[in-house]
């Protein structure tokens, strides 16, 4: 039986503590070397202070939309926000479809509860995950009280790093060392 391979690392921890960041840098660490990155980013709206909501980024194209809003009139609800599955799919589910065909390590930022009402988001998740190329991804903390968060932190192509305080700045150069590597040995494997 052929051994299987860790190329899906998911980060997670509480919220604020810096699981974007942890990607964000991660990414740049990536590109600083020369690989290519694509895939999706969210990040939070603030407004006079205040979180009004999240947006969501193409990593590659620069491409946003909004992800949820406070007051939004359309959609579903976490909390206080209305999710908007439209610029979800357009943005984000497009974004991790292009990464899948021209980067060499998709990104996706966050398998969280508000991504995870998107039946295509889950799909294309589930794709770039069996694909193979290597994922970086942030994973919600409460990932595995669900049955498809189940799945995904059971999968034996992945490893699972848990933010904290004390670790969050020696994370992102141990991800980006353990993915340069997968892709220096793969290129050493072709004739």
């Amino acid at each position: 039986m052929a051994e299987t391979r860790i190329k899906n690392f998911l980060v997670t921890g509480r919220p604020g503590i810096g699981k974007t960041t942890c990607i964000i840098r991660t990414v740049e660490l990536l590109t600083s070397r020369g690989v290519s990155v694509g895939g999706m980013i969210t990040y939070e709206v603030r407004e006079k202070g205040e979180r009004i909501g999240f947006n969501v980024r193409d990593v590659y194209t620069g491409k946003e939309g909004v992800l949820a809003r406070v007051g939004l009139a359309q959609g579903p609800r976490i909390g206080k926000y209305t999710v908007n599955l439209q610029d979800l799919e357009t943005v984000g589910v497009q974004a991790i479809h292009n990464a899948m065909k021209h980067t060499q390590v998709i990104v996706i930022d966050e398998i969280g509860p508000m991504e995870l009402l998107s039946k295509n988001f889950l799909k294309a998740v589930q794709e770039a995950l069996d694909s193979p190329k290597p994922v970086i991804a942030t994973i919600h903390v409460k990932a595995h009280t669900t049955e498809d968060g189940r799945k995904i932190l059971q999968r034996k192509d992945t490893k699972l790093y848990t933010l904290t305080l004390t670790n969050r700045e020696t994370i992102p150069p141990t991800i980006a060392r353990e993915i340069t590597n997968i892709l220096a040995s793969r290129s050493s494997q072709v004739p």
